[in-house]
């Protein structure tokens, strides 16, 4: 039997999260889950969302693990996980009532994330959510001394990350015709950005 891999940040974030998405995602059935990482957001908002489907998605490298979260929770909205690479050109077919990532942007390269928009340009729904958690910057500068101390670590490992500005991940989301309609803070000086597409 797979170990389960462990992520004390998933752990500590996932009840505020939970708490805008009971909100944010209150009129939607489906959801695609960009980057699904260990696997512990989706049976812990899968279980807390027993009306929503929740597609589950990462590299391939991610799945056994993300595999033996869904195993052991066995729920039956929560499916298991697609390949998806997100800066990619491959993704599932959708329509998707929602589309959910954590603590991606600033670990994927830039081009990636443009990629990443695009991809979620052809399978959100019109009338769809996107909803986007991590930390961000707010016009160049650091919001915490928290949050340029992770930057700094983060490209001490690899020069393509870093925190993201929020006024550029709303650029490639205009472009996708979606309009911000949250902002909230969140502990820890992060933030879930969320945005409807037009209908």
């Amino acid at each position: 039997m797979t170990k389960k891999p462990f992520s004390p940040a998933s752990a500590r974030n996932r009840e505020p999260i939970l708490a805008a998405l009971q909100t944010l995602l209150r009129d939607c059935r489906s959801v695609l889950e960009i980057g699904s990482g260990t696997g512990q957001h989706a049976v812990h908002f899968g279980a807390a969302l027993p009306g929503i489907t929740w597609q589950t998605s990462d590299l391939e490298a991610n799945h056994e693990g993300i595999r033996a979260w869904l195993d052991e929770a066995a729920l039956p909205n929560v499916l298991p996980p697609l390949a998806l690479d997100a800066g990619g050109d491959d993704w599932p077919a959708g329509p998707f009532d929602a589309v959910f990532t954590a603590n991606t942007c600033h670990i994927m390269a830039w081009t990636e994330v443009e990629g990443m928009f695009r991809g979620i340009g052809r399978v959100l729904a019109p009338g769809g959510m996107l909803c986007i958690y991590g930390p961000f910057n707010r016009g160049g500068q650091f919001t915490a001394a928290s949050n340029a101390q992770f930057d700094a670590s983060l490209r001490a490992q690899a020069p393509h990350m870093g925190l993201r500005n929020v006024e550029d991940i709303d650029a490639l989301a205009q472009q996708q015709q979606l309009v911000l309609v949250a902002d909230l803070p969140l502990p820890a000086n992060n933030n879930l950005l969320a945005w409807r597409r037009a209908g």
